[in-house]
């Protein structure tokens, strides 16, 4: 198994939990700034950057976005 997860420690306990796992090699500790996006991912990204430049409209306001997901 070689799943890659993000967690948000939320108790102390837990972490002490997460440092148990990384001592017994269960689990393996990345820093944030050593994730690499894949190649995929840089490509849709670097596209989404481009429409962004060619039209700032692209974008939508944060209140159009908000409304979309508003609950009724």
């Amino acid at each position: 198994m070689s799943d890659t997860l993000h967690l948000k420690i939320k108790k102390e306990y837990a972490a002490a939990l997460i440092e148990d796992l990384i001592k017994l090699d269960a689990v393996e500790a990345i820093r944030e700034e050593e994730i690499e996006l894949t190649p995929a991912q840089k490509q849709a990204l670097d596209k989404e950057l481009e429409n962004v430049k060619a039209g700032p409209d692209y974008l939508l306001k944060w209140d159009e976005v908000k409304h979309q997901f508003k609950k009724d």
